[in-house]
C-alpha cells in the first residue's frame, strides 16, 4: 500500500487572470478545471494540468483577490517543480523566459538533475526539472500550444521542497507513516546549510520526491499570494483510500477524514513541522462531469454544489479569461 507519487501541489494566488495568462500563456499548460473552492464558493479554483489533467501533473491556485505577499520561512512547502523531458528542454525554456521577461535563475543540479529555478508574476518559487530518460512514475500527455514544441512542453510535477528547522518529525512521517524511503541527499542551494534529504515513494523518480531542507536562520513563513497551500500524494482508489484513513486513525495523527471532493476523495493531515499534507485518489478524474474536449471552459460544480449554483455565481467576481 505504497503511495504511487505527487497528486497536486495547492497554491494561492491574488489575482487569477494573470494566474491564469502565466500557466497558460508562458507555461502553456492546460487549464483542466474551472471550479470553486469547495470551502469558501466565493473563491475560485483553477486547476492547470497536462492534455487529460491527470493525477501528478496538477498544480491548483485559490484566487484571493488583494492577498498579500507571502514571507518566507520554515513549515513551508518552498518550492515546486515541474518535469520536462531534457535539458534540451530547459535550454528552451531559459531561452523563453528571457525573450518573455520571466524571472529566472542559471541552472543547476538537484538531486543529480539538470533543474531550472524561475518564479511566476506573484513570486512564486518554481523549477523545470528535467527527465532526461530517468525511469520513475510516468510523465502525463504534453498539451499542444503553437510557440512550444511538444518535446519542451511541460509534463507533469516533479519534487517538492519543504523547509523547516528540524527534520526529524517530518522524515518520521514520511518514512514510518506513508512509506517513503529514504533515498540520499545533495548539498543546498541556499549556501553552507545542511543537505537536503531526499524521499521517495510508489515507483520513484521526479514525480514520486519530496525534498526536506533544513533551515535555523529562518522564522516561520507567513503565506500569502505566491505561496503554498498544501501537498497531495497519489491513492489509486477507493480501497486504497480507506487503507489510508484507517492507518491515520490508528496513528491517531490528526486528520480531517474522508473529504469527498467529488474529482477525487481527500485526507489532510499536518505534519509536526505544521505543514499541510493531503492524501488524494486519482479516481474518478476531472472528466467525471466535463468532456476531456472541452475541460476547464466553464464554470464546473460538483454535484452536491450544482443546486446553488445561481446564489454562487452571484457571489463569484466576473473572470475573464483569455
Amino acid at each position: 500500500m505504497k503511495l504511487l507519487g505527487l497528486h497536486h501541489v495547492s497554491i494561492l494566488t491574488g489575482k487569477a487572470e494573470k494566474n491564469y495568462h502565466f500557466f497558460t500563456q508562458v507555461l502553456g499548460m492546460r487549464l483542466v478545471k474551472k471550479t470553486v473552492n469547495q470551502d469558501n464558493t466565493s473563491s475560485y479554483h483553477l486547476f492547470y494540468g497536462d492534455a487529460k489533467g491527470n493525477p501528478g501533473t496538477e498544480i491548483t491556485f485559490f484566487d484571493i483577490p488583494g492577498l498579500g505577499r507571502t514571507h518566507e520561512g520554515i513549515s513551508s512547502i518552498s518550492s515546486t517543480s515541474l518535469r520536462v523531458k531534457s535539458t534540451d528542454s530547459l535550454n528552451f525554456w531559459k531561452s523563453r523566459f528571457e525573450t518573455l521577461g520571466i524571472k529566472h535563475s542559471n541552472m543547476e543540479k538537484r538531486a543529480n538533475r539538470d533543474t531550472l529555478p524561475f518564479e511566476d508574476y506573484e513570486g512564486t518559487k518554481l523549477l523545470l526539472v528535467a527527465d532526461n530518460g530517468e525511469r520513475g512514475v510516468s510523465a502525463g500527455e504534453p498539451w499542444k500550444k503553437d510557440d512550444i514544441p511538444i518535446e519542451h512542453a511541460i509534463i507533469g510535477l516533479g519534487p517538492v521542497t519543504l523547509t523547516v528547522s528540524n527534520p526529524d518529525p517530518t522524515s518520521e512521517i514520511l518514512t514510518k507513516i506513508m512509506g517513503f524511503q529514504f533515498i540520499g541527499s545533495y548539498p543546498s542551494t541556499k549556501g553552507k546549510f545542511e543537505d537536503i534529504l531526499v524521499f521517495s515513494t510508489g515507483d520513484g523518480g521526479s514525480g514520486a520526491e519530496v525534498h526536506l531542507e533544513t533551515r535555523t536562520d529562518l522564522p516561520k513563513e507567513r503565506i500569502g499570494r505566491g505561496g503554498v497551500h498544501h501537498v497531495a500524494f497519489r491513492v489509486p482508489d477507493q480501497d486504497q483510500f480507506n487503507f489510508w484513513v484507517k492507518k491515520l486513525r490508528e496513528t491517531r495523527l490528526p486528520n480531517s477524514g474522508e473529504v469527498e471532493r467529488y474529482y477525487f476523495k481527500a485526507l489532510y493531515f499536518r505534519e509536526p513541522n505544521g505543514i499541510l499534507f493531503e492524501l488524494s485518489t486519482d479516481t474518478p478524474g476531472f472528466a467525471a462531469d466535463e468532456p476531456l474536449e472541452t475541460l476547464g471552459e466553464n464554470l464546473a460544480l460538483p454535484p452536491f454544489l450544482e443546486p446553488k449554483r445561481k446564489e454562487i455565481e452571484a457571489e463569484l467576481r466576473p473572470l475573464e479569461l483569455n
